[in-house]
This record gives C-alpha cells, structure tokens and sequence, in this order.
C-alpha cells in the first residue's frame, strides 16, 4: 500500500492565508455542496472565437501536496493570435500572489468571455485517496497525468482548434512531454516545463483558475458527515502535513474508531500514522480464528432436491394456479387476489 504526501514551502506560504476571507464574489466553478465526487466545470467558447481559429492553451494544478481538501486541475485558452493581448492583462504565478490579488485576476478572466475560455476539474479528497490506496498501483502522478489529458480532450471535444499546449510539469518534463505529444498528435506544439507557471502567461491564468477554485471549496466546505458542523474547527492552517496548525487539527478531529470527515486525504503518510498511533484498534469478524459458519451455499449443496422445492413452496413470494398458496385472513378479509400470471 502506497501512501504519497508532499511539502512546498512557497506554495505552504501563500496557501496559510485566512480561508476566512470573504472580500470576493464566489467563482462559478466552486460548490454549494458536500464534494464527495470529483466533478468539472467549463465555461463557454469565448464569444470571439472563429470557426477553426487556433488556440493556445495552458495547464496548471492547485493543492497537489495538501492532505486536506481537494487537487485541482485549471486550463485556460485563448486565440493564438491574441495571446500577446492576454499577456498584457497581468498574470503571474498564482503561488506569488495574495490572495487577493489572484481573486481580482480571475474577475479579469472572467470580464473577458471574448478572449478567455477556462476550465477546472476539482478532485474529491476521496476520490484522491481511493485511487492512490487501490489494489492496482496508481499513484498521484498517474492521477495528474490522467486529469490534464482529460481537460485537454474535453476542449477538443467542444470545438477548440488547439495548436500550442503549455503545461507546468509532474515527473521528469521530457517523458510528460512526449507522453502528450503521443496522444495528441493533432497538436502542432506542446510544452511541459518546470516552472511553467512562471514562463507562459496561458499556464498563470491556468493556475489563477485552479488556486482561486481550490481555496473558495476549502473556505466555503460542506461536511458531509451530519452533526458536526459546529465541532469542527476551521482552523486548518495550511494544509499541508508540514504545517503545525494542520496537524494540530487533525489530531483534534481524529475520531479514534471512524478516522476523519471527508475533507481528509486518508492516503497520506500523516494520517496513517496518526490513526495507527491514537487510534483504536478495530477487529473485523472475518478476522476472528477459530471455526468458520459454512457458507449459505455449502448448506443448500447439503440439501436435496426435495428440501429445496419444499424450502421454494414455503418461502415464494409468489403462486401459481397448479399450485397456490394458503391465502392470508388479510387478503381474504380485503377481497384481495392472488397474483398468479405477469
């Protein structure tokens, strides 16, 4: 069993602001709900956008190390011959942005549905976790690798001529790069570079859309667990392992038999050593020695074949004319029939 966690330190700096913070209007692309599944939102084509005009498009993540709440994987795109004037709008890594700064960066995006098009796939904490905890080893660059290529399918699908793709990379760049380059090979130009998010423009407008997605489901979470609303604090710090506050959270949310609330990755090393460590044991009855019940199958095997028709006769739900059950005082009282034929 694989269990991943990571640390970023400029990325831990600028995710301890308050989550508190209400200064600006929620994104379309957050939830009003409990985030059990994973879900996307995409806006419409940019309104200037012609028939087969080529695009560029980039591609960020947001919360890839946390182990509370979820990953989230924002693209942006634009006309190709326009991304100069997208440029001049003022993008910059998200991660060197306050928080403020990066709400009124996406209100820019968003002023801008003759440019713009963007898009943000937001990973549940638990569809994080089954997948990196299932039997068949997938771990979370697999899962990144899989999100980035299902946004970029999507935008193809909807009718976007990409011509130049931009994405900041996870794993060695050259073997991402052509991995992309494989799958689309419709697509004159594609770029996986560390840093990207410093270097193009389309990829820090990308990470606009998935950091201010990431940080307005954090400040704005729905419990999913009923009744504990109001006993958990939302101090989470960071929520990054490394960060004092957020352990202390957990260890002070921990249920010692059921664990975590849903917004907890159970993937990550911090959690597994917590649990083993205040937790308490829990013995599963398949787990017990000693003689086992036989199965519901080896005893009908040890029936013969008039046991069971008998067993059928007494137990049916239904009749049939040859052979009708005793009708019940209610059904006769009711003057209700038997069902014999469908």
């Amino acid at each position: 069993m694989e269990y991943e966690e990571e640390s970023n330190s400029l990325e831990m700096k600028e995710s301890s602001l308050d989550i508190t913070h209400e200064g600006a209007a929620r994104p379309p692309s957050g939830t009003n709900s409990a985030l059990l599944k994973s879900y996307t939102y995409a806006t419409s084509l940019p309104t200037a956008l012609e028939k087969d005009q080529e695009c560029i498009l980039g591609v960020d993540e947001a919360g890839r190390g946390p182990v509370l709440g979820p990953m989230v994987y924002g693209i942006c795109y634009c006309p190709l011959a326009k991304k100069d004037e997208l440029a001049d709008l003022g993008f910059a890594d998200s991660k060197t942005l306050k928080e403020d700064e990066r709400d009124n960066l996406l209100e820019v995006i968003m002023s801008r549905p003759d440019l713009i098009g963007w898009s943000v796939r937001v990973l549940s904490p638990m569809d994080i976790s089954n997948s990196m905890l299932r039997k068949e080893k997938y771990n979370l660059n697999a899962l990144a690798h899989d999100t980035t290529i299902q946004l970029i399918r999507e935008t193809l699908a909807s009718g976007v001529n990409l011509r130049e793709v931009y994405v900041d990379t996870v794993g060695p760049p050259e073997t991402y790069q052509a991995k992309l380059e494989r799958i689309f090979p419709s697509i004159t130009k594609i770029v996986v570079a560390k840093k990207a998010d410093s270097k193009y423009p389309i990829v820090s407008a990308a990470s606009i859309c998935a950091k201010v997605t990431r940080d307005d489901v954090l400040r704005h979470w729905v419990f999913a667990e009923s009744g504990i609303e109001e006993n958990v604090s939302r101090e989470f710090g960071s929520g990054y392992p490394s960060d004092p506050k957020t352990v202390k959270w957990l260890k002070k949310n921990m249920d010692p038999i059921f664990g975590y609330p849903n917004i907890v990755r159970f993937s990550w090393g911090t959690c597994k050593t917590l649990l083993e460590t205040s937790g308490k044991p829990v013995r599963w009855e398949d787990d017990d020695e000693g003689p086992k019940q036989p199965r519901i199958n080896a005893m009908l095997s040890q029936s013969n074949e008039s046991d069971l028709a008998q067993q059928k006769r007494q137990y049916s739900t239904f009749t049939t004319k040859s052979a009708p059950r005793p009708r019940p005082q209610l059904m006769q009282d009711m003057s209700l029939k038997n069902v014999v034929e469908f």
